[in-house]
């Protein structure tokens, strides 16, 4: 019987270990299953772009995985049993139960809505397609009312900078404004800050900072101070969630929902699971969990590929560099801000800006897209063999 890996999720994380395992592995030992909702490849990097009218490739997971042997699952997750070694999944046709030995979970993140009322309810959001073009739609209908639509977004990470600097930048018709609870690039070096509010007076953006939301009505947002302030459409950029699957499955988690996993990306309760990307708890070389990013994607996708072949094959499992870089922030087509961090993920007092910067932005994100679209590429071409594996008490074949 070939030992049986699932993949939940074809995002930054999933489908880069799906397509490598599928190239180290043997066939003949191993079958590779990727569950993921959509059949598409969701650039969520470039959602915010995509909301503000730019148009982005959208390349089908069929084509992705072709060649490779993997099976694709158009499937919804909805629950996960460990001790049965199962996960249960949804679809068109009723969905049904999927068996593994190993289980690789990379399932992303959504909006957290952190209990302010209304944000369900009627603001937008940029972590998913169909919630980045629900978003565009509204803009474009604002645009053709002729009036000076009023944009407001929550929150001062980097998606929300970037979404309120691509949209002051494409729709110069409306009024943007930038919600901040704390100072603005307050995670930024002094002269990336300055370059950045440099970029908001450019494209017209009011920054509102030190300023809680208590409630997102359809056509305002009531601040903690009292404030009100007009909108046409919010868009809420204030943090991200995990699904409560992995809570719920009985795998150890944080507070948060995130898995806790070793240094090799293994869940700390089920040996037989590995987690990566968002959904991931990792603490990287410097003692620091690794932020929700398509760098920690790579960086814990890679771990876990590497742990996985290494236990199934019998050999030394290889550690990757587990460490974050810095951020990249676009602000517009023409403009972003690359700010390092030391190893203790302060800001250095040196970054790039400007259009360096932002070739450096544009070219990240190409490669991130290409290297999901050919995961195979420059990996070894000798399939690895499988190792004998023990057998669990309960009768599964569980990774050595």
């Amino acid at each position: 019987m070939k030992h049986r890996i699932v993949v939940l999720g074809a995002g930054y994380a999933g489908a880069f270990v799906a397509g490598n395992l599928a190239r180290r592995l043997s066939p003949a030992d191993a079958e590779i299953t990727v569950v993921n909702a959509e059949p598409d490849f969701v650039q969520r990097l470039r959602l915010h772009q995509l909301a503000a009218g730019r148009e982005i490739k959208v390349p089908k997971l069929a084509d992705v995985f072709a060649g490779t042997g993997i099976r694709l699952r158009l499937a919804r997750v909805t629950a996960i049993d460990p001790e049965r070694q199962v996960v249960t999944v949804a679809d068109a046709e009723g969905g049904g139960e999927l068996d593994y030995d190993t289980l690789l979970y990379a399932l992303g993140s959504h909006v957290a809505d952190h209990g302010v009322a209304g944000v369900a309810e009627h603001a937008f959001d940029v972590t998913g397609r169909p919630s980045a073009l629900r978003l565009r739609e509204r803009l474009d209908s604002l645009g053709r009312r002729g009036e000076g639509g009023r944009v407001l977004v929550v929150g001062e990470g980097l998606t929300g900078i970037e979404t309120a600097t691509e949209i002051a930048e494409s729709r110069p018709g409306l009024s943007v404004t930038l919600v901040a609870h704390g100072e603005l690039g307050a995670q930024l070096s002094a002269g990336a800050r300055s370059h950045l509010r440099r970029a908001c007076d450019r494209l017209d953006i009011t920054v509102v900072e030190h300023t809680g939301v208590e409630a997102v009505e359809a056509t305002r947002v009531l601040c903690s101070d009292g404030t009100v302030l007009a909108s046409d459409a919010t868009v809420w950029t204030a943090g991200f969630a995990v699904h409560p699957i992995a809570a719920t499955s009985g795998l150890e988690v944080t507070e948060s929902g995130l898995i806790v996993v070793d240094r090799t990306m293994r869940s700390v309760s089920h040996p037989n699971v590995y987690a990566a990307g968002d959904g991931a708890y990792a603490v990287g070389d410097n003692g620091r969990p690794l932020p929700m990013s398509c760098a920690s994607a790579g960086s814990t996708g890679r771990q876990a590929t590497a742990a996985i072949v290494g236990r199934l094959t019998g050999r030394t499992v290889a550690n990757v560099k587990l460490f974050y870089v810095g951020n990249h922030i676009s602000l517009g087509r023409r403009d972003a801000i690359l700010q390092m961090v030391d190893d203790e993920a302060q800001a250095k007092p040196k970054y790039v800006g400007g259009r360096k910067a932002a070739r450096i932005k544009a070219g990240i994100v190409k490669m991130s897209l290409w290297g999901v679209s050919h995961p195979t590429f420059g990996m070894p071409r000798r399939k690895r063999r499988l190792a004998a594996a023990p057998v669990a008490s309960a009768g599964h074949r569980v990774a050595a």
